[in-house]
């Protein structure tokens, strides 16, 4: 563990250098994976998209997160996230380009489906920050980590259309989006120069086997299999709603492909889990070495939850404002980016109140506050007046992103060598919550999209109960054999 042992946000050298460098890299990945998002209608024009193809690429830009935070995250613990996040960066810039050049919708929406990758970069800093900062101050700064990061998606939405206006003429939104590419490529070789894995003298421990996360039970194993279903089931409703059912991006055939791909993938995987962890079946696990899964599985539902839900609600409280009262669509997203905004400080908040008054009791006050807030935006109609409608969404975010520091700042205190799998399991299911309540939006009333969020996080609230709080140390084996203890409490 790094010497320094203060906690100075306007310090960069030692570990505070690594969380600004990993928030950074963060915010760019961010900046990069929505940086069409506010630039729609120039880009719509520009290729003469239909209202259909622009909804489609919204969807491609999402699809293929959940099974990159998954390969990120072995990726991460196998190879260290120096190594991973400049790898990341680099690559990334190349269909982040291919974007900027798009001459057809077919061009735009290959490379918006590779863009999907960049939304992993997450998973990486999760690592990196648990490796520079003690148990006491780990909360705080992967919710700082988070938040700030997080605010890459806000900052494109506010920056790109005005780079875009600047640069001028109907190709303005190119330049502006080659930019961020830029950025991209520029940083990767900044982050590769100025980090390392671990402070001098620490180990970097890394999973003993990799194809997929250890568990230390027979039990756990069943569980693990079980908490892959809902991540082929989010891929599979993709698929559905860029079939001929949905969107009609893809034919029948091509869809039927997919969902028998899909099923392969799911078998292959669960063996390759087996083939990891198939040892657990013929001797046991040391109860020293022992983690329980049911603490990543509770960790995944409220992720599922909190931020799911903020993907979902990001994409839709403009319009939802716009209609409820009937305001003006730009006035209406200038209310809604408000939700986003309090990302700098909610994040870590939640991380900040974990380390200081445990994490269990933390989680189970937010997320009774995430039921309590969406079950007050599902009663929200056009008689309230305007600013106590923006006061209970605000409020609402608050604890959606608290939660989500909350959630992270239990994420590296469960198996060091593992942390980026977890984290990318974890992750994972934040991009199945969205993919399930954009889906229900699409079917159901405002109202009752809230209230469907609203009845998870009382599901997860249940699920925490089985949680149990990190205590003591967590043992990990050195390369000569000696155990190292590392503190979680």
């Amino acid at each position: 563990m790094s010497k320094d042992t203060g906690f100075n946000l306007l310090s960069f050298s030692g570990k505070m250098k690594i969380l600004h460098m990993s928030w950074i890299a963060f915010f760019i990945t961010f900046f990069v994976w929505f940086n069409h998002a506010p630039m729609l209608g120039a880009i719509a024009k520009s290729l003469g998209l239909e209202p259909g193809q622009v909804k489609t690429l919204l969807i491609l830009n999402v699809a293929l997160t959940i099974p990159a935070r998954i390969l990120i995250g072995m990726i991460t613990d196998k190879y260290g996230p120096r190594i991973t996040y400049a790898a990341l960066l680099f690559i990334s810039s190349v269909p982040c380009f291919m974007f900027a050049l798009a001459d057809t919708f077919t061009q735009a929406a290959i490379a918006r489906f590779l863009l999907g990758f960049i939304g992993a970069g997450f998973v990486i800093g999760i690592r990196m920050v648990s490796e520079w900062f003690p148990a006491n101050e780990l909360g705080t700064a992967e919710g700082i980590y988070g938040g700030w990061g997080n605010f890459g998606s806000a900052a494109a939405a506010m920056a790109l259309p005005t780079l875009a206006l600047l640069f001028g003429g109907d190709d303005g939104w190119r330049y502006a989006i080659g930019l961020t590419g830029a950025m991209s490529l520029l940083f990767s070789v900044i982050w590769y120069k100025g980090v390392s894995d671990t402070p001098k003298g620490s180990t970097y421990f890394k999973p003993k086997k990799s194809g997929g996360l250890e568990v230390t039970s027979k039990g756990d194993f069943v569980f693990l299999l079980l908490m892959k279903l809902p991540m082929y089931a989010a891929l599979a409703l993709l698929t559905w709603k860029l079939s001929p059912e949905g969107v009609k991006m893809i034919s029948s055939g091509a869809a039927m492909g997919i969902y028998l791909g899909l099923i392969g993938i799911f078998f292959y995987d669960c063996y390759g889990a087996y083939q990891v962890n198939h040892e657990i079946f013929v001797k046991p696990v040391p109860e020293m070495h022992r983690y329980k899964f049911k603490q990543v599985a509770v960790l995944n539902i409220l992720y599922f939850a909190t931020f799911g839900s903020e993907l979902a609600v990001v994409s839709m409280l403009p319009l939802f404002f716009a209609e409820t009262f009937t305001l003006d669509p730009v006035y209406a997203g200038l209310l809604a980016s408000a939700y986003a905004f309090m990302n700098l400080m909610s994040r870590p908040g939640g991380g900040w109140i974990s380390d200081r008054f445990g994490r269990r009791k933390t989680l189970l006050i937010l997320t009774a506050g995430l039921a309590a807030g969406y079950a007050l935006m599902a009663m929200t109609n056009g008689s309230w007046p305007l600013w106590l409608a923006v006061a209970v969404a605000m409020a609402c975010s608050f604890f959606v992103q608290a939660g989500e520091g909350a959630v992270f700042a239990v994420v590296p205190l469960i198996k060091r060598r593992l942390t980026g799998q977890i984290a990318g399991m974890t992750g994972a299911y934040g991009n199945v919550g969205a993919v399930v309540y954009l889906t229900v939006l699409s079917f159901v009333s405002y109202e009752i999209f809230f209230s469907v969020i609203a009845l998870t996080a009382v599901i997860g609230f249940i699920t925490l109960l089985f949680m149990e709080e990190p205590q003591g140390h967590m043992a990990e084996v050195k390369d000569d054999g000696s155990v190292e203890l590392i503190r979680v409490s």
